[in-house]
């Protein structure tokens, strides 16, 4: 049964309101292409709207400026209480709109509990610094010895004046929300999305107000398994990797490198793991495998498995549309995949498992960090050096060691080289948001 959508307009300055222009648009489940409801469609008019309503929420006399760090931690401890209060509708709303299983939505959900619940408890806790430092200050007339005087330093983390209105943009909805960064009050921009865009809104951010900007942007992540990996357990979170949200993930393990001595027995494990995931109705909570986002989504995974097969790729198992209702995919499973095939270099960003076979683990090495991306990596391995050796030398902003998925609100998530710009999570994103004023204070030298 379908969740009951309550709410289709804009939230703008605390109020749902039709979009300016009174315009709509269908937005549609992936499930069999019906259309979910009509939802408005904001436009420049509106982006002024809710950026004004923003810039005034910074006012210095605004009433959010004038509550206290824990006042604010507790209105967002109200909030993260009333999203799991509301779960289990949230996470059926999300299933039906992206096509998520609705266990993995559900989790996504919780996850996002648990970050408000972690930002609650930072609200009083951003410190500043203090520095012991000597002034010399050159007085007038020239002639005179300059002065020199002790001077007290405070460092204050401007938790009250952050970075400004911020823009926040997701991977699946990047047309409106790019708009607003050429607006001139719009002082940072967060995206997370495609690497093509992720580039045009820095190059915008450039040239509009020298807006900060940090950007979550994808990846080709490697995954390596090593001969003495457990590879029961190695397979089993592969797949995950790959096949979690239909392949629509931005640290999906895209690129399994498997050591030639477990080779062929890991490939023939990965098929088989492949051929017996539940494919079906998001909304069954026994199915693992959903639809992909949406048409336009399917049709270019359709054309990476097509791709594959025509550069010499062997297909094991997969690789075509499921029925003609809905964008269902096949979990596809590729081996024999060398580093030079497109399906090796370019984000798919479907239920496509890459499959490339080693030798030794510096070849697994060099061969994982040649790419443009960097954003997670992982490896299989009982070995502590081999896996400490991995991580030290793997070009990527994530490295999981006998799992892979594995975050929590507390460790920072971000990328290397294309894979973005900054961290989210973790008291580096919240570093991402403040202003540091420096105050010095001249002090007597006697009392």
């Amino acid at each position: 049964m379908a969740p009951e959508i309550k709410y289709t307009k804009l939230f703008i300055n605390n109020e749902w309101v039709d979009a300016c222009s009174g315009y709509t648009f269908p937005a549609h489940t992936p499930h069999d292409g019906s259309v979910i409801a009509e939802v408005a469609e904001g436009d420049k008019a509106d982006i002024d709207l809710a950026v004004a309503a923003a810039k005034a929420a910074f006012h210095r006399d605004s009433k959010w400026r004038l509550l206290d760090a824990s006042a604010r931690g507790r209105l967002l401890s109200k909030f993260a209480d009333l999203v799991q209060r509301d779960a289990q509708y949230l996470g059926e709303l999300d299933s039906y709109n992206t096509g998520k299983n609705i266990r993995m939505a559900l989790g996504i959900v919780q996850k996002g509990v648990n970050g408000a619940r972690y930002a609650a408890s930072l609200a009083d806790k951003i410190q500043g610094d203090t520095i012991p430092a000597g002034c010399t200050v050159v007085v007038k007339p020239a002639e005179q010895a300059p002065l020199t005087s002790l001077a007290l330093v405070t460092l204050l983390k401007e938790a009250g004046i952050p970075a400004g209105v911020v823009n926040v943009v997701t991977g699946f909805g990047p047309g409106a929300g790019t708009a607003l960064t050429h607006h001139p009050d719009v002082a940072k921009i967060s995206f997370t999305g495609s690497l093509e865009v992720g580039k045009q809104i820095q190059q915008a951010a450039g040239k509009a107000n020298l807006k900060r900007v940090t950007l979550e942007l994808g990846g080709k992540s490697p995954l390596v398994i090593m001969n003495d990996a457990d590879l029961n357990l190695a397979v089993t979170w592969a797949a995950h990797g790959v096949f979690g949200n239909q392949g629509q993930m931005c640290f999906a393990a895209s690129r399994t490198f498997v050591q030639s001595g477990i080779y062929d027995t890991f490939v023939k494990k990965a098929v088989d793991f492949a051929r017996n995931i539940k494919i079906g109705n998001p909304s069954d909570p026994d199915v693992d495998h959903g639809p992909q986002v949406d048409g336009d989504m399917m049709n270019r995974v359709l054309a990476y498995i097509e791709k594959g097969k025509q550069e010499g790729a062997k297909l094991m198992t997969g690789g075509n549309r499921i029925g003609t209702t809905g964008y269902y995919i096949e979990p596809t499973v590729f081996a024999d995949v060398e580093d030079h095939m497109t399906i090796a270099k370019e984000e798919i960003f479907g239920p496509v498992q890459c499959i490339f076979k080693f030798e030794t683990l510096k070849e697994a090495i060099d061969r994982a960090n040649n790419t443009n991306y960097g954003l997670a990596s992982g490896i299989f391995t009982k070995n502590i050096n081999d896996a400490l050796h991995f991580s030290k030398h793997v070009e990527a902003g994530n490295v999981w060691i006998n799992t892979y998925l594995a975050s929590t609100a507390q460790t920072p998530f971000g990328g290397f080289k294309d894979s973005g710009l900054g961290r989210e999570k973790g008291m580096d994103c919240v570093e991402e948001y403040l202003e540091i004023k420096t105050v010095t204070i001249s002090l007597p030298k006697t009392i």
